[in-house]
């Protein structure tokens, strides 16, 4: 009964800005890290950036280090992303995902979390 629910997408310009939100349910996020997954078009699902269960290490895929920006607020058990000079190629499905940890451990693949939600749409227009 964990759910994962995203929101915050929609379309913007190129350049533009958007946060997007992943509240959870049925889980306590001081216990799990918390990914972003993209899925464009015809293409694999790739990761975009984690954060630990502390809150305090953060690792981002190249393409988007200095424009995105990963934060969790562990009381109102959300994660954040902060996407900023957006770019088309940034057009994606995006989806939050858990992963139950207490090492601090950050983790890229996506067949390691455990959870995801159903995703939100970030169409970015040129």
């Amino acid at each position: 009964q964990v759910h994962l629910v995203e929101s915050g997408g929609g379309l913007v310009q190129a350049g533009g800005s958007l946060r997007l939100s992943c509240a959870a349910s049925e889980l306590t996020y001081s216990n799990y890290a918390m990914g972003w997954f993209r899925q464009a078009p015809g293409k694999e699902r790739e990761f975009v950036a984690v954060i630990d269960e502390s809150g305090r290490r953060k690792y981002y895929v190249d393409s988007v280090k200095g424009r995105f920006t990963i934060s969790r607020d562990n009381a109102k058990n959300t994660v954040y992303l902060q996407m900023n000079s957006l770019k088309p190629e940034d057009t994606a499905v995006y989806y939050c995902a858990a992963r139950w940890s207490r090492s601090g451990v950050l983790i890229t693949e996506k067949n390691r979390y455990d959870y995801w939600g159903q995703g939100t749409q970030v169409t970015v227009s040129s």
